[in-house]
């Protein structure tokens, strides 16, 4: 049973630091002479970086991938709280419930900013204000995290709907 334990604890904090990783990382989307991600645009050429504000035209779908990448990384690290919580107070037998249903919350949101990001990814590169022309680009691997940390969320989710406590 320890065993077990330890493994939903890694598993749980793995997810945490993907989704740290790809809100925080600057590469979603990448290219030979630029990378940017879901707050700034930047050149290597240079190493100047240029914040994306409200200047920009589809700046309405970065912040809604902004504010469900912070969310679902504030729901992960709630859950863990959670979980831990419900390890010392769940009788013996009680599933964690609310730790899945959060965990599951998590999940949603990193899909939802995955989602939006895929789908809008081409109108929000096209922008006349970038200084430099990020259309020719590829997904970058905060982006495949994001993608990696929604697969880790939804199984732990499930993990923890499934999971009994025991002695």
């Amino acid at each position: 049973m320890l065993i077990l334990l330890a493994f939903i604890i890694v598993f749980h904090i793995t997810s945490a630091a993907l989704l740290f990783i790809s809100t925080i990382d600057n590469a979603w989307w990448v290219g030979d002479n630029f990378y940017t991600d879901v707050w700034r645009v930047c050149a290597t050429n240079t190493t100047t970086c240029m914040a994306i504000t409200d200047q920009f035209r589809e700046y309405q779908s970065i912040q809604a991938v902004q504010a469900t990448m912070i969310l679902s990384t504030i729901f992960c690290c709630v859950a863990f709280l959670v979980f831990i919580l419900q390890l010392f107070r769940l009788k013996q037998g009680e599933r964690f419930v609310l730790t899945s249903i959060i965990q599951l919350l998590s999940c949603l949101c990193v899909m939802i900013a995955a989602s939006i990001y895929t789908d809008r990814h081409e109108e929000l590169h096209k922008s006349l204000e970038y200084r430099i022309d990020i259309s020719e680009g590829r997904y970058g691997y905060s982006f495949v995290l994001a993608w990696i940390a929604f697969a880790f969320t939804l199984i732990s989710g499930v993990m923890y709907l499934i999971l009994r406590k025991r002695k």
